[in-house]
């Protein structure tokens, strides 16, 4: 096991683990060596937009790179969406994180739209993936609550319909006081309806833009405290340090959550800037040290707002550890598990989470040695298994150089380095 460096044998029986001992002396009807592999829960997605996922060029590129461009060209495709078209997208860009480990996803979903029409498709894809993998649906107000006509209703509507958590984005409202209206909205929205919530927060270089103490405010007045997520938070980047001591302070004491977005929001944020340009990502690891649960999410991929990606959260903790000068050997270990057991606490999984007797039989075996070891090479997933079903595996890779020697180097384990020379 990762966190342990021991070697154990899972018994799993319908599903569930039913045994974790150093040698099982139940007889299996199916084994998997795991030899040369962790073991480790699945990867977990804290953010992503379903809706837009592969949507890159449709119906033009985002050429500015800006976060207010790639809301004006999601503007132009939202007119042409249909209930199949977001759900074939969705199901491809599933299947991709399912192969590198994902069983955990919160997808956003724009609701600015008077069909709904992403919502009900994500609705549908929720549904037909339920066996294998756990979708959360975000009613995200991509246009605004309050300056978008009937994004109330429309944000209220997609509760009714089943979307699981709360949204809104209240930097993008016309004005403050309309953005402070718009967080009271979305909290009165998850009280009456039972939801958590997800704030699309301060994701703008603007220092001045303070929307996050607002929603740890509201948090610890409506006690929903662990129920509610802040996403993106990348104004945080630009704070002076008085103003940010002061909001960490108020954000542990609130028991929220923050999630990153490190891949998509190095490349969105620092557009205005001419040098030195900001990294615009968010304080991860002075929250970390602060004790305030972080995780990771990729947020985009190909689409108005990144034109890259994959669906790896290995990649995605791999960026955190550069942007956010994460490289002590703990720190970077640490991105391992904010794409793991601190995102389920993100997604409020925790019960149904883990490797433990009881718990459902989801884990990967993943070829490599250590957290460090993975965060550095980012390998597949030899095996995914979900609820004692494998549902994904990967042949790893034999790279053969062609030396005098003619031999085959394994670039898994440091002493092929010098052994192979």
């Amino acid at each position: 096991m990762l966190d342990s460096h021991e070697l154990v044998d899972i018994g799993i029986r319908d599903g569930v683990i039913v045994e974790i001992a150093p040698h099982s002396h139940e007889k299996a009807k199916e084994e998997i060596d795991a030899k040369e592999n962790v073991l480790l829960p699945p990867f977990v997605e804290s953010h992503i937009h379903l809706d837009s996922v592969l949507t890159a060029g449709e119906p033009r590129y985002n050429e500015s790179g800006t976060l207010f461009e790639g809301i004006q060209v999601w503007t132009e495709r939202k007119s042409s969406l249909s209930v199949e078209d977001v759900m074939k997208r969705a199901l491809v860009a599933l299947k991709w994180q399912v192969a590198q480990g994902i069983l955990h996803v919160r997808t956003h979903v724009d609701v600015c739209d008077p069909n709904l029409t992403a919502l009900k498709a994500l609705l549908k894809v929720r549904e037909s993936v339920a066996p294998y993998l756990q979708l959360q649906i975000v009613a995200f107000p991509q246009e605004g609550i309050l300056s978008y006509e009937g994004g109330t209703e429309l944000l209220e509507e997609a509760l009714r319909l089943g979307a699981d958590v709360v949204g809104a984005i209240p930097h993008y409202e016309y004005t403050r006081e309309m953005g402070i209206d718009s967080l009271h909205t979305c909290f009165n929205l998850a009280q009456k309806y039972e939801r958590l919530i997800d704030v699309h927060c301060d994701e703008i270089d603007d220092e001045q833009s303070r929307f996050v103490e607002t929603v740890a405010a509201l948090a610890l007045q409506t006690g929903l405290h662990e129920r509610v997520t802040a996403s993106h938070t990348t104004a945080m980047h630009s704070y002076n340090g008085a103003y940010a001591y002061k909001l960490l302070r108020l954000i542990k004491k609130s028991r929220i959550n923050m999630v990153a977005n490190p891949l998509i929001n190095i490349t969105l944020q620092g557009r205005f800037d001419s040098y030195p340009t900001r990294r615009g990502v968010t304080r991860i690891k002075e929250m970390w040290q602060s004790g305030i649960n972080v995780s990771l999410g990729h947020d985009d991929i190909l689409d108005p707002w990144y034109p890259l990606g994959t669906g790896s959260m290995l990649q995605v903790a791999h960026m955190a550890v550069h942007t956010s000068h994460l490289t002590g050997m703990q720190e970077i270990a640490e991105t391992l598990q904010m794409v793991t057991n601190r995102a389920a606490r993100t997604l409020n999984i925790e019960s149904s989470y883990g490797i433990d007797v009881g718990k459902p039989a989801s884990l990967l075996l993943v070829p490599g040695e250590n957290a460090f070891d993975l965060i550095r090479r980012q390998p597949l997933p030899r095996y995914v298994i979900s609820r004692g079903r494998v549902v994904a595996t990967t042949e790893p890779a034999v790279t053969t150089v062609f030396t005098e020697r003619m031999e085959q180097v394994d670039f898994r384990k440091p002493s092929a380095w010098t052994n192979s020379l």
